[in-house]
């Protein structure tokens, strides 16, 4: 009785070579220094799209070219003795197409000069990281803006012809309001025709700008919209010197800012503060500029909602990065990049209850050198 089981076991170890390498998932071939195939398991008949019988004793070069890597690779085994690995070969044959592959070739022990061959195919991953970079492609900012410019400008025109008609049949009292609607309009129409500029990245129209007026400004649209119910806190730095910028892409920035805030999730009644201060000595590392750049006027815009989600703090400056159900995330994502090409810099902190956000712009922007 004792004996059995090793008899059985002995049994089964003259079937466990074949049986083990038929059990993997990657093609594994056998060959000698002629390049005759010897053994070949069920992962190479797939692979090769044929028969064990139709490979085994037939060259290895009638179903890879001999001058794919795959040759080189089985020369340096058999002159070296090691083994060898290479990612990201592709074998492109009439018979088995191109496959994209990661080879494993080592010396099989005891047998002298023959080596055992690993093929394991890296069509998805390929694939997969083929997807991620056209979908990062797709996702930009700039490549989206132009997209924007074609589509949007249209609907404009529209929308001022039916203010300037309403204006006519409006009380005075009101027609604050389709002056508002109308000088929104232009605005939109100056951003979609620059919308190319996002694109191509040519250098923005910058002159000596009130923020403090860009302020009122944003305010006044988000009071008469989206912001009807939030009570609005403003403390600004009267002897606030003037922005290097633009006008309406710095209107765009705030505008994205307090919308935000308008609709951070939360329980309590809305409060947005806005502020402005001016910080001496204020210098930070901003991407393109080598030394640190100051950059004294500080617009911070807080609220009392529930906060930034921890799970997306690090991306949230990304493009399509929100925690809104009905968010695009790219709000954010424009900030980042109308700031940054102004040279400036914009961070935030949160935590329950407080939420703020600071731009940091630089009193003059930096010329560039001639």
């Amino acid at each position: 009785m004792a004996f059995q089981p090793l008899k059985r076991a002995v049994a089964l170890n003259e079937q466990f070579p074949a049986a083990i390498l038929d059990s993997l998932s990657e093609a594994i071939v056998v060959v000698d220094a002629q390049g005759l195939i010897h053994f070949a398991n069920l992962s190479a008949e797939q692979f090769f799209g044929v028969g064990r019988a139709r490979l085994v004793s037939h060259p290895l070069s009638e179903f890879v070219p001999e001058d794919t890597p795959l040759f080189s690779l089985l020369d340096q085994v058999l002159s070296t003795g090691g083994a060898v690995a290479e990612n990201g070969v592709t074998l492109a044959s009439p018979r088995i197409g191109n496959r994209f592959c990661a080879l494993r070739l080592s010396p099989v022990v005891d047998a002298e000069g023959l080596v055992a061959i690993s093929l394991v195919e890296q069509t998805i991953a390929r694939n997969i990281d083929r997807q991620l970079s056209h979908r990062s492609a797709a996702r930009s900012v700039s490549a989206l803006a132009a997209m924007l410019a074609h589509e949007v400008k249209n609907p404009l025109s529209g929308i001022r012809g039916a203010a300037q008609l309403l204006e006519q049949s409006v009380p005075d009292s009101e027609r604050e309001l389709t002056g508002l609607i109308c000088e929104e309009t232009d605005r939109i129409v100056a951003l979609v025709d620059r919308m190319e500029a996002f694109a191509d990245g040519r250098p923005i129209e910058r002159g000596p700008i009130n923020i403090h007026q860009v302020l009122n400004h944003v305010r006044r649209i988000a009071e008469n919209g989206f912001g009807k119910s939030v009570r609005f806190i403003e403390t600004y730095d009267p002897s606030l010197p003037e922005v290097h910028g633009d006008r309406d892409q710095l209107i765009q920035v705030f505008l994205n800012l307090v919308k935000n805030a308008c609709e951070a999730p939360g329980d309590l009644e809305r409060e947005i503060e806005l502020s402005t201060a001016y910080r001496h000595g204020l210098r930070l590392a901003v991407p393109g500029q080598r030394a640190k750049v100051n950059l004294p006027l500080v617009v911070s815009v807080r609220d009392n909602g529930q906060g930034v989600s921890e799970e997306i703090r690090s991306h949230l400056f990304d493009a399509f990065v929100t925690n809104k159900p009905t968010g695009t995330g790219l709000g954010l994502a424009l900030v980042a990049k109308i700031i940054n090409d102004h040279g400036g810099a914009v961070e935030f902190d949160s935590e329950p209850g407080r939420t703020t956000f600071r731009v940091m712009l630089p009193l003059q922007f930096p010329q560039a050198a001639s």
